[in-house]
C-alpha cells in the first residue's frame, strides 16, 4: 500500500464547528501556493500561519458523516454535505500528515465577507453533484462552476 503525503483534512468553520475527512474519502483536492507568514492578533502570541493563494476539493458522499462532538446539533440535522453547501464559512482547515503524532499544518483560506455579519465568505463557493460528490472552491477569481464545469 502507497504510503499518503497526508491522513486528513480537518475544516474548521467559523462557528467553531468542525468536520474531518480521510484521505480516502477525496476524489481530488487541490491546495495552491501555500506560504508561511507570521502574525500576531489583537496582543497575543506570534503565531505561524500558512495562507494558501485557492483551494479546491471533490469529496465522496462517505464523508458525509458527522461526530457529534465535532459541531452543533444543526448541522448533525442537515449533514456535513447539506451544511457546506447552506453555509459558506469554511476558515480554515488542518492538513494531518500523521494523526498518532498530531504532525499538522493549519491552512487558511482567502476570505472576504459576504455581508456585515462576517460570517459567510464571499470566495467560497459550493455544489452537490448528480453523483453525491461535493465539490468546494475557495478563491478569489474562481468559482466551483469555473474549476469544474462537468458537474
Amino acid at each position: 500500500m502507497a504510503e499518503h503525503i497526508f491522513e486528513q483534512l480537518i475544516f474548521h468553520f467559523r462557528n467553531g464547528d468542525e468536520w474531518t475527512v480521510e484521505h480516502d474519502e477525496l476524489a481530488d483536492v487541490w491546495i495552491s501556493r501555500v506560504t508561511t507568514s507570521y502574525g500576531r492578533i489583537h496582543g497575543g502570541q506570534i503565531q505561524e500561519i500558512h495562507p494558501c493563494k485557492s483551494f479546491k476539493v471533490e469529496i465522496l458522499p462517505e464523508a458525509d458523516h458527522v461526530k457529534s462532538s465535532d459541531i452543533n446539533t444543526g448541522s448533525l440535522e442537515m449533514g456535513m454535505f447539506g451544511r457546506a453547501t447552506k453555509y459558506q464559512d469554511i476558515e480554515k482547515m488542518d492538513l494531518v500528515f500523521n494523526a498518532e503524532d498530531k504532525k499538522r499544518v493549519q491552512i487558511y483560506f482567502p476570505f472576504k465577507q459576504k455581508d456585515p455579519s462576517g460570517l459567510d465568505n464571499e470566495y467560497q463557493s459550493s455544489k452537490l453533484a448528480a453523483n453525491g460528490h461535493l465539490y468546494i472552491v475557495i478563491d478569489e477569481k474562481h468559482t466551483v462552476d469555473d474549476e469544474y464545469p462537468r458537474i
